[in-house]
């Protein structure tokens, strides 16, 4: 099974201008940022991109504008997933007709199915396009997990499941995926942390948010692991690990923003329940930051 889709995927934010529309030039020099800076692929209005906050009509607009802007140099991936199974069909199909690469289907949230539920759930969505989909196991977020037979089942009747998104931070969870898919089924890590270990059981790239910031270095991390150069594939890892870590100190995605607002490229601003970081911690993650640059100097 071929990977199209590459190693580092970056879980886009959406920019918001100060009247909390969407900010499509801000949009526009954000995609730039990230094409030159490692991104294979640029997943759209997942939990990253505010997801919950955005209407179905502003995420196709959304992607559409994506899409025009990255011009080829990055393959497209639109969240489509709900925990009704009639609004992940129909988010779906529309999806097909815009011409990207893929779609993220998370696990239901909140109601909570069984495994049986979750086998038609996902059954009705991949009957519904011809789109590769990447199913997206969260327990943290949804509630419940989906079991590695589970998604096994999905990957062997349905060609086009043919990638998943691994949060559990389970590695022995993701060992059973890998084994009990068809051959080259693509795993990606849906934790910053645990790329490098997940790598080492078979993953083939990551789901990322710190790749708004350091994507050539989780890149040149990938690089380094496959060539066997597994030491400078841990001092890449350590250097980043704070930052791994301090991303995700407020409710992602809060410190990204305002990491990438003092870079200049959006401006922090986040649709309500999500809030801006205080100043305390917005000088923490400022400092960490400047001194994850310094050290990556370092080992270039």
């Amino acid at each position: 099974m071929q990977n199209n889709l590459g190693q580092i995927l970056t879980a886009m934010v959406t920019p918001f201008k100060d009247d909390l529309s969407i900010d499509y030039e801000a949009t526009e020099k954000l995609v730039s940022h990230l094409i030159k800076t490692g991104t294979d692929s640029i997943v759209v209005a997942g939990t990253t991109g505010e997801s919950p906050t955005l209407s179905h009509e502003e995420e196709i607009e959304l992607c559409k504008f994506v899409k025009k802007t990255a011009s080829g140099k990055a393959k497209i991936v639109l969240s489509t997933g709900s925990n009704c199974t009639r609004t992940a069909t129909e988010s779906t199909k529309k999806a097909n007709a815009l011409g990207i690469d893929g779609i993220l289907s998370v696990v239901p949230y909140y109601n909570k199915p069984s495994q049986a539920g979750l086998l038609a759930h996902f059954s009705e969505i991949a009957k519904s396009t011809d789109l590769p989909i990447i199913l997206y196991n969260i327990p943290g977020r949804t509630g419940i997990n989906m079991e590695p037979a589970t998604t096994a089942e999905l990957a062997h009747k349905f060609k086009n499941i043919n990638s998943y998104k691994d949060a559990t931070g389970n590695l022995e969870h993701t060992s059973q995926v890998i084994q009990l898919c068809p051959k080259g089924f693509l795993v990606f890590s849906g934790d910053d942390g645990l790329l490098l270990p997940m790598l080492s059981v078979g993953a083939v790239g990551v789901i990322s948010v710190t790749s708004h910031l350091f994507g050539i270095e989780m890149k040149d991390m990938i690089k380094f692991y496959l060539e066997g150069k597994i030491d400078r594939a841990k001092d890449i890892h350590h250097i980043l690990f704070p930052v791994f870590k301090t991303l995700f100190k407020a409710p992602n995605p809060t410190c990204v923003k305002a990491a990438l607002e003092f870079k200049g490229i959006i401006k922090s601003n986040l649709r309500l329940p999500l809030v801006k970081l205080n100043e305390k911690d917005l000088n923490e993650l400022k400092t960490i930051i400047e001194q994850t640059e310094k050290q990556l100097v370092g080992i270039r």
